[in-house]
């Protein structure tokens, strides 16, 4: 699709949060696979928030949002799944805005998910030399941690936040409880859509982890977010023991359809 030529469907949301400039380059590079494009800033005090909206100045199929202060990721999301929602939108790709995931491979994630509707469509990251060691592993065990919380339900990575969601099922799960707000919400929004029954589809897309001098900008704290995510495992496991009798019986039917593992 013409990145002129406007989706009726599929939008594509991008939280941002102090990115610098390189959220301008993510933005334009969005722009040139697919429209129309939300960004949400989410309190960003870099001074990018006014580079964003001149752009949208001139660009109709452009749109940002400015948070007043900083909610976390997932709150971001949120709002621009709300904004979406209401124009009539029935998907969403999220990406990021520090330049880690591919814009290219957009097209290809939308295709995808249009022609699996009732599907989640997901990255599968490849990763080069420029991956921290100490947060592959670490990935690996969250991952982990996901696979047992789903009965095997066919996520390949749980953190790898560029992907498409079903925007009412994603909505719809976020309005049932208050987590999924700031670094937890990728791996949670999976696990709650996989119990709705929304199957993955998963699609190998590579990661860049880039350098300060490539303008590569890491909100990550490693003790702070590790803690997070303990947090959120910890609940979601004792969720999943309530619901295990529930998982056993679908997975003995074949609900959700598990064929959607892999994208072809």
């Amino acid at each position: 699709m013409s990145a002129n030529a406007a989706s009726h469907t599929h939008a594509l949301i991008i939280p941002s949060y102090n990115t610098g400039p390189k959220v301008v380059e993510t933005v334009a590079s969005a722009r040139a696979h697919w429209a129309p494009v939300w960004v949400v800033v989410d309190g960003s005090n870099d001074g990018t928030a006014e580079q964003l909206q001149s752009l949208a100045a001139t660009d109709p199929l452009l749109h940002v949002i400015v948070l007043p202060h900083n909610q976390g990721k997932g709150a971001a999301v949120l709002t621009g799944l709300r904004a979406v929602q209401a124009l009539g939108y029935t998907h969403a790709l999220t990406m990021d805005a520090d330049g880690q995931h591919p814009a290219d491979l957009i097209p290809r994630f939308m295709a995808e998910s249009q022609g699996k509707p009732d599907a989640m469509v997901l990255g599968q990251p490849i990763f080069d030399a420029s991956a921290p060691l100490l947060r592959v592993r670490g990935r690996k065990v969250s991952n982990g941690w996901t696979n047992l919380e789903t009965l095997g339900a066919g996520i390949a990575d749980s953190l790898y936040g560029f992907r498409v969601y079903p925007v009412d099922a994603l909505i719809a799960v976020m309005r049932r409880q208050p987590w999924m707000r700031r670094f937890d919400f990728d791996t949670e929004a999976v696990v709650r859509l996989a119990w709705r029954g929304v199957a993955p589809v998963n699609l190998p897309a590579p990661v860049k982890y880039l350098s300060a001098e490539e303008g590569g900008v890491s909100h990550f704290r490693y003790v702070r977010d590790n803690t997070l995510l303990t947090w959120m495992h910890t609940r979601l496991m004792l969720e999943f023991v309530l619901r295990l009798p529930v998982l056993i019986v679908r997975r003995m039917i074949g609900w959700p359809p598990f064929q959607y593992r892999q994208g072809k």
